[in-house]
């Protein structure tokens, strides 16, 4: 599971304070050493369209071994040479597409200052940026601000081929939504996504996994999570993702990094899950699959760690398929030891929770938390990246074996860096909210995240005979998912708990701007990131309403959370933060009810009844007081490069780090050294 970035925390400093470790002396010296280190490097590279474009450093890089250096240089290699993969996934015609534009890019000597020219460079880094021509976050099809006939003479200019329907998709409403999970439609035959054949329903793929291979008793795998389902010969069948299967050309490029990398484990623990997940891309096989999710899972030793496979269904609207993922991390020793008290905590949390009791796990097993810093990512991640990261995603896997949860440090640090208040200043109702945001706000995400992929995707347990919440919750499961384990660290951060644990200085001041904030974008502010008139998609935004309103509409009676005109503009100011922690522990019990049970009428009576829908005077009145601040909606990230230092024998005897100038020098340089899939599949 993925946490994704919340909006619009406050950037005063580079650093996410931690209380009741070292000395307040201490502390301020840190402080002002870190962020004199963060003021000499430029996080911000390019803002286009509702993108800006970031940067991260590599911290702790330059103290590793050559032998740990070599590690994380093979693991982000393997993860670069499956990056086509994602484009393919993401749609079928976006290679064909990409390949046409970057040569017209490369090669065009027309006017390039001309306006049209302009625009087309926008849309080339905007479908970079989503890794195919369906927007990262609202699933919408990117509309070009130039004309089809414009495009058409680019391609003569250049001597560029492009098929007829690849071309006439980008500017016709054909394939409009990536993935589509609105009520009332198919939402296999709605999304562009190229999970499915074209001919694929919904109730074909329910039929399907009905009768499918599911695993052990009790240990049912992740079924569909590596292939693709089409119809051949009347049939339906699974094209598996797989050396010499679909996919194979990449996925051998995969490997070849891969077994360099076991070579240069630096455990046992680490070289036997390489060595799995090599014989899970040879095979293709999902009981390979779990073997190598527990070996990774209980490796826990050593400075490196990776994420790595088909992972994340986000973008199956009906929550089988895994999209191509990579992350390579390195241990980021001050932070992990500071945050190790939760996952040592982790059964005091479950037993404590407002959950029913049958719906407790008696043993939370093995959940291991560490602040890492990225050193490199590819695929679903980047350049639009996660937060935080809780796997693996089985659910007997978590229960029996454990969990990681990984908090991105370094990328945490660098959103930060590059942020600003404006937009708090606006949004807040009054002072004491924006005092409370400036001085706790970050701690308070920090914590959130933490206690989401910690606390909340470990917590609760599904009732014997009801089946996966992909079978059960179906299109509402990732959101109902995401919705649960952010209730889980909603009620933990208004904790005396957290204090106790010397994890904050004043967990009610922490509680506080954690619940203004959350309730604040919940209901207002994540809506910029949509057009005026439309409906919420995205899950993590879709769980942030359904739980925001869901939460005032509960509260209305002790006026817990009001409504309030303030010069015209409005504001949604908390007035009894403890019983809005008694709602949210509520909402909470609720919400793991349904998964335990399976209740997918009352998952689609949340979702839909208050996570899609939109309150249209709020959403232009937020568009309308946004148009003042230049900041973009969204961010990402370019990777460094990791460059290979070599001696006359070509022994590799250190790794440097370079960074990219622009995000069109890195796009060409993947294009050049990562691209092993043809153009057309």
């Amino acid at each position: 599971m993925k946490f994704k970035q919340m909006l619009f925390t406050a950037a005063a400093v580079s650093v996410l304070v931690s209380c009741g470790v070292e000395s307040k002396k201490d502390q301020k010296q840190e402080v002002k050493q870190e962020v004199k280190e963060e003021s000499k490097f430029n996080h911000e590279v390019e803002q286009f369209a509702d993108i800006k474009v970031l940067r991260y450093q590599i911290p702790g890089f330059e103290e590793l071994t050559l032998k740990e250096k070599e590690l994380v240089y093979y693991l982000t290699q393997a993860g670069l040479a499956g990056r086509d993969i994602m484009w393919d996934q993401n749609y079928r015609h976006n290679l064909e597409i990409r390949a046409a534009l970057e040569k017209i890019n490369n090669e065009y000597k027309g006017d390039s200052a001309s306006n049209d020219f302009k625009n087309f460079t926008t849309y080339l880094k905007r479908v970079w940026f989503s890794n195919g021509i369906h927007h990262h976050y609202s699933n919408d099809k990117i509309k070009p601000t130039f004309s089809k006939e414009y495009l058409i003479g680019l391609l003569k200019d250049t001597n560029t081929t492009l098929s007829t329907e690849a071309l006439d998709v980008i500017f016709n409403d054909k394939d409009a939504k990536k993935v589509n999970k609105k009520a009332g439609v198919d939402n296999v035959l709605a999304s562009a996504i190229n999970f499915y054949g074209p001919d694929i329903t919904s109730k074909d793929v329910e039929a399907f996994y009905k009768t499918a291979y599911k695993g052990p008793e009790k240990q049912p795998i992740e079924a569909g999570l590596n292939s693709k389902l089409v119809r051949e010969n009347g049939k339906l069948v699974e094209k598996v993702w797989k050396s010499c299967g679909m996919y194979g050309k990449a996925i051998d490029t995969i490997i070849f990094w891969l077994e360099k990398a076991q070579d240069v484990a630096e455990n046992e623990k680490q070289g036997i899950a390489l060595g799995l997940l090599i014989e899970y891309y040879k095979t293709g096989s999902l009981d390979v699959w779990d073997k190598y999710c527990i070996a990774w899972a209980t490796s826990t030793e050593g400075n490196i760690d990776w994420i790595n496979g088909f992972i994340e269904v986000y973008n199956d609207p009906k929550g089988y398929r895994g999209s191509y993922e990579t992350v390579v991390q390195i241990k980021d020793f001050d932070m992990s030891k500071k945050m190790k008290v939760l996952s040592e905590n982790v059964q005091w949390f479950e037993d404590n929770a407002p959950l029913l009791p049958a719906h407790k796990k008696k043993n939370v097993v093995g959940v291991s938390y560490k602040t890492v810093n990225v050193a490199g990512e590819a695929g679903d991640a980047s350049p639009s990246t996660p937060i935080g990261v809780n796997l693996p995603n089985n659910n007997w896997i978590r229960q029996e074996h454990g969990s990681k949860s990984v908090s991105l440090g370094n990328i945490i640090g660098a959103y930060n860096s590059a942020g600003g208040s404006g937009r708090l200043k606006e949004f807040a109702h009054d002072d004491e909210e924006i005092a409370l945001e400036l001085e706790y706000g970050k701690l308070a995400d920090k914590l959130h995240t933490a206690l989401h992929e910690v606390i909340g995707h470990a917590s609760g347990k599904i009732n014997e005979g009801v089946g996966q919440p992909k079978e059960t919750l179906k299109n509402y499961a990732s959101t109902m998912e995401e919705g649960r384990a952010d209730l889980v660290g909603l009620y933990y951060l208004m904790d005396p708990k957290l204090q106790e644990l010397g994890l904050v200085s004043d967990w009610e001041k922490v509680g506080k701007a954690a619940y203004d904030g959350y309730i604040r974008n919940g209901l207002m502010t994540q809506l910029i990131r949509i057009n005026l008139g439309d409906d919420i998609e995205e899950d993590h935004m879709v769980n942030r309403q359904w739980v925001s309103a869901w939460s005032f509409e509960q509260g209305k009676k002790d006026n817990v959370i009001e409504q309030v005109t303030k010069e015209g503009k409005t504001y949604f100011v908390v007035n009894d933060y403890m019983k809005l922690r008694e709602i949210f522990g509520r909402l909470l019990k609720e919400a793991q009810r349904i998964k335990s049970e399976g209740d997918f009428e009352a998952a689609k009576a949340l979702v839909e009844g208050y996570g899609v829908k939109v309150n249209q005077d709020i959403h232009k009145e937020v568009k309308q007081r946004n148009e003042k601040f230049p900041d973009a909606a969204y961010s990402g990230f370019v990777n460094p490069v990791l460059v290979p230092v070599t001696d006359a024998n070509g022994t590799i005897t250190d790794i440097k780090v370079t960074q990219p100038k622009t995000f069109e020098e890195q796009m060409k340089f993947y294009a050049r050294n990562h691209s092993f899939l043809p153009v057309k599949n």
